[in-house]
């Protein structure tokens, strides 16, 4: 299932038409779930052959879902908006200065990244690998205006007061 917080912004996200990438994406719950709700534009992006596999199955009916097989490092495309679930915490800390310089890329201009990311640490040696606001605000705040980077108010039981929902707004590009 999609995390709440995911399921509760993409309700009022009115762009049915926005391009929308999901990089790590796994199961993909969220892109059955925006198909339900209409979005017309979704980008699932996974490294891992047999995810893409079943994903292409799963998706075979639904042209507004492409499924590609890829690097999110190496991807190349224009997005109005990223969702994080769970990517983030899967790639190894030092890279999420290069996570936050590729989604920057990947956006247009006021495009953003919304989702969710952990707010605990786990034990090593990962993944998943957790952290804080405090960790993460230096990752994002140079390429993007923090809108939101708050205690998720809307988390599955399981998960209630470890994560924290994200609003990016890309900022724009320096002359």
């Amino acid at each position: 299932m999609p995390t709440p917080a995911i399921k509760t912004y993409m309700r009022q996200f009115h762009d049915k038409h926005a391009a929308i990438l999901i990089p790590g994406c796994g199961n993909a719950w969220e892109a059955a779930f925006l198909v339900n709700e209409g979005f017309t534009n979704i980008t699932l992006l996974d490294i891992a052959p047999k995810a893409v596999e079943i994903l292409r199955e799963k998706f075979a009916d639904n042209p507004q879902v492409k499924v590609l097989c890829e690097d999110f490092f190496q991807h190349k495309g224009q997005y109005d908006l990223m969702i994080e679930q769970t990517f983030f915490c899967a790639i190894l800390p030092e890279q999420r200065n290069a996570y936050a310089e590729k989604a920057a890329e990947l956006l247009r201009d006021d495009g953003r990244i919304i989702g969710v990311l952990f707010d605990r640490t786990f034990d090593p040696p990962g993944p998943p690998f957790g952290g804080c606001p405090c960790e993460y605000k230096p990752v994002f705040e140079s390429r993007f205006i923090i809108k939101v980077m708050d205690t998720c108010y809307n988390s599955i039981p399981g998960r209630i007061g470890k994560e924290v929902f994200i609003n990016l707004v890309k900022k724009p590009a320096q002359a």
